[in-house]
């Protein structure tokens, strides 16, 4: 789907707040409640994947977060499954450059995290493992949410060559 300023700049409303009312979101923009209305329905099937509210873990209790890089053996398709399985993944990712995943999880303390690790690796054949722990969010999801930056993305992609 190829996206014009009026998308780019409803979609990026919609990131910083997906619960604004549609007439709020109207007299920001300029644009009619029934366009708004059926450029959703329109969105919901094409580019947006999910609806969902950011939590702070760390204030319900979950306050060890961290970045798993894992390079499986034999049995990556069984990682995979296990991993998308698991309540401690939060997100799973397939990455290159000497790895198969990036699994960000979610442990109540380290503890859980160290016992999460070595259960993989007696369930799985794990060839390589790196953990990062994430100490605090400076950035999250930010990507699209302002729309003042709409006018620099759509001029950006006009004096893009052609190729």
């Amino acid at each position: 789907m190829q996206l014009n300023k009026k998308d780019l700049t409803i979609l990026s409303h919609f990131r910083r707040n997906a619960r604004c009312r549609l007439t709020t979101l109207s007299r920001l923009t300029g644009i009619p409640v029934s366009t708004l209305f059926d450029k959703l329905a329109e969105y919901e099937s094409s580019v947006v994947h999910k609806t969902v509210s950011l939590l702070n873990f760390g204030a319900i209790g979950f306050g060890t977060r961290a970045n798993v890089l894992l390079r499986a053996g034999k049995d990556r398709d069984l990682l995979r499954q296990h991993l998308l399985k698991h309540a401690w993944v939060n997100s799973l990712y397939k990455v290159n450059n000497g790895f198969d995943f990036l699994a960000e999880c979610v442990f109540r303390n380290i503890k859980d995290l160290e016992d999460f690790l070595d259960q993989l690796k007696t369930k799985h054949d794990i060839k390589g493992c790196e953990v990062y722990y994430v100490v605090d969010d400076l950035k999250r999801e930010e990507f699209l949410a302002d729309p003042a930056f709409i006018d620099a993305l759509v001029q950006e992609r006009a004096e893009r060559p052609v190729v």
